[in-house]
C-alpha cells in the first residue's frame, strides 16, 4: 500500500484509519462515525486529519502510535457554521474561521462538544481532539502545508 494518502483510494485510506486508529476494529470505527452523525448539528462535515491518515506524525515524522497502542490522537476537524458556534469567542485562531483544538488540555473552550469528544475517546480507546474550521482553511492546510485529510461525513449526509 502506498505511503502517501494522495496516492491511495478512499477505501485504502479508510482501511488505514481503521487499522491505525481503531486497532483494526471496523465496528468501533462505524460506532465512532455514527455517534458523530447523530450528535453533531445538521450540516456539519467531519474530517479526519493527521497521522492516522499519513501514518507519520507531523512533529517528528515517527509512525502513528510509535509510543505504544492508543498513544496517538485522532484529529477530528468539524466544518459548519453551527458547530463553530460551539467554541467560546476567545478560542479562535482566526475569528469565525478557525478554532483552537478542543482536547484534554483545554476541555472548556467548547463545553457543549466536550461530552461527545469524551464518548468518542471511549469508543476509539485513544485521545480525540476537535477543531472547527472553514472549508478554505482546510484547503490551504492540505495544499500549502501538505496536510491531507479524509472526509468521514459529508455535510449533505447530516442535512
Amino acid at each position: 500500500m502506498p505511503k502517501d494518502p494522495r496516492e491511495m483510494t478512499d477505501e485504502e485510506v479508510q482501511r488505514r484509519i481503521v487499522r491505525l486508529g481503531f486497532g483494526g476494529d471496523e465496528q468501533s470505527f462505524q460506532a465512532f462515525c455514527e455517534k458523530l452523525k447523530t450528535t453533531l448539528p445538521p450540516e456539519t462535515a467531519v474530517i479526519l486529519r493527521g497521522s492516522v491518515i499519513t501514518n507519520e506524525r507531523y512533529e517528528d515524522g515517527g509512525p502513528f502510535d510509535e509510543k505504544g497502542a492508543g498513544t496517538s490522537d485522532l484529529d477530528v476537524t468539524l466544518i459548519g457554521s453551527k458547530v463553530m458556534d460551539c467554541w467560546e469567542q476567545e478560542a479562535f485562531y482566526i475569528p469565525k474561521l478557525h478554532t483552537k483544538p478542543l482536547g484534554d488540555k483545554d476541555p472548556e473552550i467548547a463545553p457543549a462538544l466536550n461530552p461527545l469528544r469524551q464518548e468518542l475517546q471511549q469508543i476509539a480507546k485513544r485521545p480525540v481532539n476537535f477543531q472547527a474550521t472553514a472549508n478554505f482553511i482546510l484547503f490551504i492546510r492540505d495544499v500549502l502545508f501538505d496536510q491531507p485529510y479524509f472526509i468521514l461525513i459529508d455535510a449533505e449526509e447530516k442535512s
